[in-house]
């Protein structure tokens, strides 16, 4: 199976393209779309999905994975990330991908063993794992445990630590 992770935000979303089976996964593609502040929100919606689209164009993913709605304390920080996890959604839904969603502290379950971990211990535990020789950027590492997550998720014997559900 190839998927592709998605870490949703208006100015640096984290993407990753990961191949195979939970127990030895092929890591194609990771990265951070970056978008400059000076950039209109709208702007930065539309180069989120263009980059996406790309993605999904090159790689041709089966289904993507991304990080489930996060609490945050500010209204118009939930809309901004609410707008781009859309923007990820519809680059995913114009390609005919199956959309999966994992909660943030289910994703730290599956790759660190503890759903409090940190952003740090995340991205050393992808890089552990998935044996990268530099530790990849937090936006990026966290694309990655949700491609590591969503793939854990098709091994039976961790299904049950995630809750999987088609968006």
């Amino acid at each position: 199976m190839r998927v592709l992770a998605v870490d949703p935000a208006v100015r640096n979303t984290g993407y990753a393209v990961l191949e195979g089976e939970a127990r030895q996964p092929t890591v194609l593609d990771f990265g951070v779309i970056h978008v400059p502040k000076e950039q209109a929100q709208s702007a930065a919606l539309s180069a989120i999905r263009s980059h996406l689209f790309h993605l999904i164009k090159k790689w041709e993913p089966e289904e993507m994975a991304v990080e489930g709605i996060i609490y945050v304390q500010s209204h118009k920080t939930a809309i901004a990330m609410g707008a781009a996890r859309a923007a990820a959604l519809i680059a995913a839904a114009d390609n005919g991908l199956k959309i999966y969603e994992y909660a943030p502290r289910k994703v730290k379950m599956a790759v660190v063993g503890k759903g409090t971990a940190t952003k740090d211990q995340v991205a050393f535990m992808v890089r552990a794992l998935l044996q990268l020789r530099e530790t990849p950027p937090a936006d990026a590492a966290d694309a990655l445990a949700i491609a590591m997550a969503h793939l854990q998720a098709d091994d039976p014997m961790r299904a049950r630590l995630l809750d999987r559900h088609q968006v």
